[in-house]
């Protein structure tokens, strides 16, 4: 991959390149807490196939930067997802393929719900999840609501210091529980941690958890956007749903395969045993194979 910064409106937005800047685009979108090299196993193959992939460190993570200290660190949704406007709209992408993992799946959903013609092809690993609480619908599912333990952490002073000062420990201990079937080396996590150091990490993620909450207030500028996310709009574009069943945050259930009052266009959703949160890290080459089976180049 080949780092490059691209300079939107609010951002000195870092990003990582693959194959021929002719191939047909794939913006790969990684969450939280993860950064822009998770995708190498997935951005390897696509680049070899002809695909040009584009991999960008999203706000408060890795070398990507606020471009005014008066900018709110904002994490909402809306935020992150017109950061994947502006920088596509930078690099003159007219349509396509978006991939999203975690917060990137949030944002790849908000693009394609937001701006349809846009997104030839989403790849979620995430169900219907445009807001924060669209997947805690229905009657309580106290499992579900114990393996969202850190985002009540995070509401409180106790998050605030555990990000400030034991960002790793408390990020490594996310990764263990999320992917628990996923022997994790050391290495890896270590590579991707590097990005939690940066100077913004802290206010954005406090910022994501604690404005999906109304625990913080949101960036007025993407208030039209939010508005439109807050009514569920239906995802029209081509979509694959993937899903590890033993993902340890979002606790797979067979009914999230079957969403077809969310997603009216053209889907497929498939769920992989013994695979975790990690999907992109875990099962590379199913990532890679759901991108081809709708994208080939020249098809």
């Amino acid at each position: 991959m080949t780092t490059h910064v691209a300079q939107t409106p609010l951002l000195d937005l870092a990003y990582e390149t693959h194959g021929p800047s002719d191939g047909p685009p794939v913006v790969l979108l990684h969450g939280f807490p993860d950064d822009a090299c998770a995708w190498e196993a997935v951005a390897a193959p696509l680049a070899a196939a002809g695909y040009r992939t584009i991999a960008p460190y999203l706000r408060g993570f890795g070398p990507t930067r606020f471009r005014d200290a008066a900018t709110i660190r904002s994490g909402q949704n809306a935020a992150l997802a017109q950061d994947v406007l502006d920088l596509a709209d930078l690099l003159g992408l007219g349509r396509f393929t978006l991939i999203g993992h975690d917060w990137g799946a949030q944002a790849a959903q908000a693009v394609a719900a937001l701006q349809p013609a846009r997104v030839q092809h989403l790849v979620s690993f995430s169900p219907y999840s445009l807001t924060w609480d669209d997947y805690q619908e229905g009657p309580p599912n106290y499992p579900q609501l114990q393996a969202l333990w850190y985002q009540q952490v995070l509401q409180s002073e106790l998050g605030e210091q555990l990000l400030a000062y034991d960002r790793q420990g408390f990020c490594r201990y996310l990764w263990a529980t999320w992917s628990p079937s996923w022997q994790l080396a050391a290495a890896t996590f270590a590579d991707a941690a590097v990005s939690f150091d940066n100077p913004d990490f802290v206010a954005v993620v406090l910022h994501a958890y604690r404005s999906g909450y109304g625990q913080a207030e949101l960036d007025p500028r993407y208030n039209a956007s939010e508005a439109q996310l807050a009514q569920r709009p239906p995802i029209s574009v081509p979509t694959t749903v993937l899903l590890g069943e033993d993902d340890g945050i979002n606790l797979f259930q067979p009914a999230m395969l079957a969403q077809q009052r969310d997603f009216t266009g053209a889907y497929t959703a498939r769920a992989y045993p013994g695979v975790g949160h990690f999907i992109h890290r875990e099962q590379p080459a199913a990532v890679v194979a759901a991108i081809m089976r709708t994208d080939a180049p020249g098809g």
